[in-house]
């Protein structure tokens, strides 16, 4: 029999190793986490956080991906009715895909421009980047050093693409205020084609997908832009929002649930404003957060109600880090097996190939 000193030792081991376990859970949430709010107009940075430390991209890679679609467009390279036909390397990406066939005759499907840049925008379909890396660049890798060259020049100097998807790749690497000046290139730049952001849903085939960002719709002003997930990112956002002619542009990276990362930006967009409103009036009254939940009840609904805590007067963004550290609760595995590149494979649709894309239910959207 063991003495009852061995048993109090043993519950004290225990319940350190769980206590560390939940703190390194935590931690490597953290390190995943950046966010960053800008004024789009001005460039001021309202507020920022590890915004210049290194994460992966995830789909938010296809927001560089359709910047070069969109620049083969207006110099006339492609038009939108132009027609891109799939490769095999193409067709075998994994999820999320629109679902590109090549017959054993080597006869494989082809779309439009227009419709791929809808399957990037609401499907962030990995097969389709892939094929526009190909068409565009004669092979993904060098359409990738081209993505990379090309960020470069727009500023984004901390920013290196390995692919066209996202998919996962130790290569991969970007910031926060990075991809803040992308969201800001491809609306300045590309103001003809910035609308396909709001894209609500794309119908090819049998089959038809929603846009994978909720805050379309259901946040005031938001109009773009796009989402992202890998097991090695967490849960990423880029959004944009303007109203009464001020946008803004909200980067959050490392997200430990969907729910939780829409709070974060649920809650960053209307701080902006919020702030914006306390200049124009010092004297003003703040009223609270919205209190919509942007995930109707079940499991994340905690996060987005914490996201609709009323603002002190004084600073819209006085509760911010608290927010963070109530949205960024231990990692939890996805059940596997599970695609990667948007958590769109993860919100319970079938693919084309007919494999189950769900995540757990607390990740998965509505």
């Amino acid at each position: 029999m063991k003495p009852a000193g061995f048993w109090a030792r043993s519950a004290v081991a225990l319940l350190c190793v769980t206590a560390g376990a939940a703190w390194a859970g935590q931690a490597a949430a953290q390190d995943r986490y950046a966010a960053i709010v800008m004024d789009a107009r001005t460039n001021e940075v309202l507020l920022e956080d590890q915004a210049d430390e290194t994460r992966y991209p995830a789909s938010l890679t296809k927001m560089m991906t359709l910047y070069m679609l969109f620049e083969a467009i207006e110099r006339g390279d492609v038009s939108m009715g132009t027609r891109f036909t799939a490769s095999r390397n193409a067709s075998r990406q994994p999820p999320s895909r629109l679902g590109l066939r090549c017959t054993r005759r080597g006869v494989c499907d082809s779309i439009t421009v227009e419709q791929a840049i809808n399957a990037l925008v609401v499907q962030s379909a990995n097969d389709v980047a892939t094929m526009v890396a190909e068409r565009l660049g004669g092979s993904e890798a060098r359409f990738a050093a081209s993505m990379t060259a090309r960020a470069r020049e727009l500023g984004m100097s901390d920013t290196r693409f390995a692919n066209a998807s996202g998919l996962p790749d130790d290569r991969h690497r970007t910031t926060a205020r990075d991809l803040a000046t992308l969201s800001l290139a491809l609306w300045r730049d590309f103001p003809q084609h910035y609308h396909y952001f709001q894209t609500p849903s794309f119908a090819w085939r049998r089959g038809s997908g929603r846009n994978h960002n909720r805050l379309l719709g259901q946040v005031e002003g938001v109009d773009g832009i796009k989402t992202g997930y890998t097991r090695a990112s967490g849960f990423n956002l880029a959004t944009m929002a303007e109203r009464n002619g001020r946008r803004v542009i909200v980067i959050v990276l490392g997200g430990e649930s969907a729910a939780a990362r829409d709070a974060q930006v649920a809650y960053l967009v209307e701080g902006a404003y919020q702030e914006f409103a306390r200049r124009d009036d010092p004297t003003a009254t703040l009223v609270g957060l919205t209190g919509r939940r942007l995930d109707g009840a079940g499991p994340g609904a905690t996060a987005i109600a914490n996201a609709a805590r009323p603002l002190p007067p004084s600073s819209p963004y006085d509760t911010y880090q608290g927010m963070v550290m109530e949205t960024l609760s231990s990692v939890r595995a996805p059940l596997a097996p599970v695609g990667q590149g948007d958590e769109g494979d993860l919100t319970g649709s079938t693919s084309e190939t007919g494999e189950d894309e769900a995540l757990p239910p607390e990740d998965a959207e509505e």
